[in-house]
């Protein structure tokens, strides 16, 4: 079956897109006009609205090294959630069809006007959703990375006494679960999951993201030296669980306060008997929850800053930042 396109989207056609001609920071993005990419079978071919950046864009991008672990060599793209139209359906595919609005993973290369992925794919790398009406494009586009890394983070934290009504997220309304980093972009999906769930947050952050975590459903906690006896005089029952979406200072905090390993869960660091996770570790159907509830009015997540790709390089270094609190989007 020959691929099906939209007329005014030829795959003679090209596009803009963000590459790397060498590794490196912000300073080594640049946008080039390349070939469009046509859809092969069991492939679509989506023409992106919008790009969420994730902290992985530019820690993968940054050396050799640390690109080859993911599969990347030079020349190489950029950014990994997008959300668009899909304007090419490949040989074989079922279930989508151009002019459908979608959302997903193109690892390394998303933030372009065109992007190709499996029809069938089911990891960050390479995956397309439906969006669902009442998702606006740039919150689509936040939903991949971090909202698979959410579900996974929760979901690893295994049964607590409450989590039974919750099968595979790991929390349920009788849990007191300590989130750190709870407002960057990960901690946005996990307190409001978290709450959700029915489980109490407190979220770790500076001292000026209070209000940021309360709107999140939050109750706020300054990270820092001092931590346990902050939490333990807001909880003063103990908490249940943990969630380290930072570094280690949680953790340590909830092993202080008693918490098990079992119920301990890190994303950025690996400590001995400390599960940690990962979006390749998120359950099949995630993404597609997440989406209803953002759909359904429950959940959302906050849109810090957007800029045009030709400003790739300041948004990512406000990204890198790690001070903005929600989500950095590219318009394309």
């Amino acid at each position: 079956m020959q691929a099906q396109a939209e007329s005014r989207h030829s795959s003679e056609g090209g596009g803009r897109a963000v590459r790397l001609r060498s590794f490196g920071g912000p300073e080594a993005l640049e946008v080039h006009q390349v070939p469009a990419p046509g859809a092969g079978p069991g492939q679509v071919r989506v023409r992106v609205t919008a790009a969420g950046l994730n902290p992985m864009d530019w820690v993968m991008t940054a050396d050799a090294d640390t690109a080859a672990r993911f599969g990347l060599t030079l020349p190489v793209g950029f950014g990994t959630d997008y959300a668009g139209v899909i304007d090419q359906v490949g040989e074989g595919v079922t279930g989508f069809a151009p002019g459908d609005r979608v959302f997903g993973g193109a690892l390394s290369r998303a933030v372009a006007d065109l992007v190709v992925v499996d029809a069938r794919g089911d990891t960050a790398a390479d995956e397309v959703h439906h969006t669902p009406e009442g998702v606006d494009d740039r919150t689509a586009a936040t939903l991949t990375i971090a909202g698979r890394t959410a579900a996974a983070a929760l979901a690893a934290l295994g049964s607590g006494s409450g989590a039974h009504s919750n099968p595979g997220l790991g929390l349920g309304p009788d849990d007191t679960v300590l989130i750190g980093g709870a407002g960057g972009g990960v901690g946005v999906f996990a307190v409001q999951l978290a709450r959700i769930a029915g489980a109490r947050v407190i979220g770790t952050g500076s001292a000026a993201s209070a209000d940021h975590l309360r709107s999140l459903g939050a109750e706020p906690v300054t990270y820092g030296d001092g931590l346990t006896d902050r939490v333990r005089a807001l909880a003063p029952e103990g908490i249940t669980a943990a969630l380290d979406l930072h570094g280690v200072d949680t953790v340590h905090a909830a092993r202080e306060l008693g918490v098990p390993d079992a119920r301990i869960c890190t994303i950025a660091a690996q400590i001995e008997g400390v599960p940690a996770a990962n979006g390749a570790n998120a359950a099949p159907g995630a993404l597609e929850e997440i989406a209803a509830l953002i759909a359904a009015g429950r959940l959302r997540v906050p849109v810090a800053a957007t800029f045009p790709i030709d400003e790739i390089r300041r948004a990512t270094e406000l990204q890198a930042a790690r001070h903005v609190r929600g989500k950095v989007v590219i318009d394309l």
